[in-house]
């Protein structure tokens, strides 16, 4: 193959595939990362071997591996790459104007229900993005999966990310109207709970509006799941108790589905992050999108302004 029919873009392509190949571990994962199909992933590898001259990957039916020249290459890429998205950043500052894919995750049932408001009016804002919104409820894996940057509701364990405090959503303890009056704190632990799993599993904690007094007790949940919509069915349905982001049983508690439990106790708030990845540089569609959601997120329905500051 003629090295001279590369142009500049084009080896911007390759190169920009190679990596998403390593990171994601397979050719058809990078497909899907990319939105190409697994044959034209596979036509830019083997472009990019005939252009270097070089093997750069041994694969078998089940593996894939870098060779030497592939690691060195793959080391080099990501440079090049990272200098190019520089330089299209420093433009993009230039013209003040984001353009591009943005890749977000966002909870399950707060990116299907809150977020979508939000989401229009950065796309109206900026005609020359658009946006990939990936619903999923565990914390992303930015490399490997290629994303950009996460909403994340709770508290935040990975070191290696920055994290900035966008609000707080409160919570409240809600069953339905069967399971009510209760009376007392020491009653709760007698009911039936029903637990959101990635929030709390086994003990709860609630403080008193007024006095501040907190409380914790353990529960032996009748049914756990990660799903925030699967714990409101749930309470819904007469399961038990649960305590759930207020937001999502307004409408429930309007009409007398659903009534709260002990109003004067509480739970802590759970915090809202926005995450991303340390880097040089971040390009204008995510500097654009985290000042859009500092400048959103507080007003949300079922949010209110952080109690302290995040880091940026």
């Amino acid at each position: 193959m003629n090295k001279n029919v590369f142009q500049h873009g084009d080896r911007i392509t390759l190169l920009h595939t190679f990596i998403r190949i390593v990171e994601s571990g397979s050719l058809s994962a990078a497909a899907l990362q990319i939105g190409a199909s697994q044959p034209t992933i596979s036509r830019r590898l083997q472009a990019l071997e005939q252009l270097l001259g070089v093997k750069l990957i041994q694969r078998t039916t089940h593996s894939m591996k870098l060779t030497e020249d592939g690691e060195r290459c793959y080391r080099h890429a990501r440079t090049l790459i990272g200098n190019w998205q520089i330089l299209e950043a420093e433009v993009s500052i230039m013209r003040d104007e984001p353009v591009g894919i943005l890749r977000v995750r966002a909870p399950h049932a707060f990116g299907q229900d809150q977020l979508i408001d939000p989401l229009r009016d950065y796309l109206r804002r900026y005609p020359q993005t658009s946006i990939e919104w990936t619903l999923n409820d565990h914390s992303p894996d930015f490399i490997p999966e290629g994303i950009d940057c996460a909403i994340h509701v709770g508290n935040v364990t990975d070191s290696g990310v920055v994290a900035v405090l966008l609000a707080e959503v409160p919570r409240i303890l809600v069953a339905a109207p069967q399971y009510t009056p209760v009376h007392s704190v020491s009653e709760l632990a007698q009911l039936p709970w029903l637990a959101l799993s990635n929030l709390y599993r086994n003990e709860i904690t609630l403080h008193h509006r007024a006095t501040g007094k907190v409380c914790s007790f353990n529960i032996a949940p009748r049914l756990s799941t990660d799903s925030l919509y699967a714990v409101r069915k749930g309470v819904l349905s007469g399961m038990g108790v649960a305590m759930v982001s207020s937001w999502i049983v307004k409408e429930d508690l309007a009409n007398g589905e659903l009534q709260q439990v002990l109003p004067e106790w509480q739970a802590p708030p759970l915090p809202i992050y926005l995450l991303y990845p340390y880097a040089s540089f971040y390009p204008t569609r995510l500097r654009k999108f985290l000042d859009l959601m500092k400048e959103v997120m507080p007003g949300i329905i079922g949010t209110q302004p952080p109690e302290r500051k995040g880091t940026s």
